[in-house]
């Protein structure tokens, strides 16, 4: 990619904070929301929220979300080290494997998700986490590809605060 903005941004602005500000205002607040929406009031538990979060950053690419900590005295490096990487490693419970192989199928392969995906993920998840865990992925696909395509993924100069989702 570039290594300048897919946009025209003022010299003096910063170009993800621009193109999220000033840019289709029409649809961004409302996209700012549903992504504010994500971080929380998602019911995920965070190391599962952080699994799939991590794996769609990883897929789309985007510095800003690989770099990006939702929770970081809840969940140490050395399980981001291992998301999308080694997904046997022991730390991981059953759930934040799938919940990472869900995110990687989705972004990826949605159309191999058959039954006995479906089965894996029913003996682990109620139906309402996993249409959460769905618009949870569906919005960091949409938003991480969304800066990344622009090439405004990594120029933000703006200091970001981490939330946890609730």
């Amino acid at each position: 990619m570039s290594a300048m903005p897919r946009i025209s941004v003022p010299p003096d602005r910063d170009p993800l904070m621009f193109l999220w500000s000033e840019r289709a205002t029409g649809l961004t607040p409302k996209a700012a929301a549903f992504s504010d929406a994500v971080y929380t009031a998602s019911s995920l538990p965070i190391r599962e929220f952080e699994a799939a979060r991590t794996r769609i950053a990883q897929i789309n690419d985007c510095k800003l979300c690989r770099e990006w900590r939702t929770a970081p005295d809840e969940v140490d490096e050395e399980f981001y080290a291992h998301v999308g990487v080694d997904p046997s490693w022991s730390q991981f419970s059953e759930r934040e494997r799938l919940a990472a192989e869900f995110a990687e199928r989705f972004a990826l392969d949605h159309l191999s998700m058959d039954d006995e995906f479906w089965s894996r993920l029913h003996a682990a998840f109620a139906d309402d986490e996993l249409v959460d865990l769905g618009l949870c992925v569906g919005s960091w696909i949409a938003f991480g590809r969304l800066n990344r395509v622009f090439d405004v993924d990594g120029a933000c100069r703006v200091p970001l605060h981490s939330q946890s989702p609730s």
